[in-house]
């Protein structure tokens, strides 16, 4: 049994609680919030003995084997930090820190501490990316050519306090959504020799949509992100002899479309629960097999996905408060 805990209590909190009960041999054990009665309303909703109304509390006590962080982007390294000191596996809400810098000090961490890490990447374990990846990499359409991935939802009219709106959270479209076309891009056809990206910016300070151009050897990546408008959420991913669409909305589908030879196919493949399920399971794999780290999201494709961006947020001009 794998003991889990939470940190944060949230709405992706509640998700991740939700999905973490659907699968065998892993409980909810404890849950911790800066605010006690939100932790104890959490885990009576969902059955943990144990809240905390602090995060050192859950780091300090001998509860829970993995903590899953899932409090907002600016707070992810500092606490996945002290839950590695208290020699805490850890699950990190994407993305795993803000930048580079904090990304280097979490791997440092864990390699010190020796426990397993991982970012929350949850679209790499979803059974659709992951069968779409393996015809991608069979050479089922040939050789790739164009990818085109989008996420964007109208979220303008949001608390401008609230993490979306706000520049000092780290706020905007690339670390929250932009992330996915980004991952997807490189997931199929990895690190690009070149970025071009163009950001509009909202009043608040925050970027609020950025378009992006890839450039591989032989492909083009065209990606999207913005809280100023709704898209398809329909991913495209063409070669020299076909084609793949995953269905919208393409980062947690159950389905996808093989267009080859003049006929297409609909496969569906479906999922456990939301979809965190499958990244759960991976985690609880990697622990139970004494291992520090996925070889489906590793520590390195954690580094290259920063990498990617930081570059994006370069070359658009998006840049926090915080920041040096």
């Amino acid at each position: 049994m794998i003991r889990w805990g939470i940190v944060g209590a949230g709405k992706i909190a509640n998700t991740f609680a939700k999905d973490l009960a659907l699968v065998a041999d892993n409980r909810l054990c404890a849950v911790a919030s800066r605010s006690l009665s939100k932790a104890k309303d959490f885990a009576e909703t969902y059955a943990a003995d144990h809240a905390f109304g602090s995060y050192g509390e859950l780091f300090q006590s001998d509860v829970v084997d993995v903590v899953y962080i899932a409090t907002p982007h600016t707070s992810h390294a500092d606490l996945s930090i002290r839950a590695m000191e208290c020699r805490k596996h850890v699950l990190c809400e994407k993305p795993m820190g803000v930048n580079g810098a904090e990304v280097a000090l979490m791997l440092d961490k864990a390699r010190e501490n020796k426990v397993f890490l991982m970012e929350a990447l949850w679209s790499r374990f979803n059974p659709t990316i992951k069968k779409v990846k393996e015809l991608v990499d069979a050479g089922e359409i040939g050789k790739l050519a164009y990818l085109k991935a989008d996420f964007a939802f109208y979220g303008l009219d949001r608390d401008e306090k609230g993490r979306l709106l706000n520049p000092d959270l780290a706020g905007g479209t690339i670390l929250d959504i932009g992330i996915y076309p980004i991952f997807l891009s490189y997931l199929l056809l990895g690190m690009p020799k070149n970025i071009t990206a163009q950001a509009q910016f909202h009043k608040t300070g925050i970027e609020r949509q950025t378009s992006m151009i890839f450039e591989y050897k032989d492909a083009q990546a065209l990606l999207f992100s913005s809280l100023a408008c709704d898209s398809e959420m329909k991913a495209e991913i063409a070669g020299s002899t076909g084609s793949l669409f995953i269905n919208p909305r393409w980062h947690e589908a159950e389905s996808y479309v093989l267009v080859k030879d003049g006929e297409s196919e609909h496969i569906a493949l479906g999922k456990m629960g939301k979809g965190y399920t499958h990244e759960i399971a991976e985690v609880a794999h990697c622990i139970t097999a004494g291992k520090l780290e996925s070889s489906l999201w590793s520590h390195q494709n954690t580094r290259d996905l920063c990498t990617l961006l930081d570059s994006v947020r370069e070359e658009a001009g998006i840049h926090f408060p915080f920041e040096p």
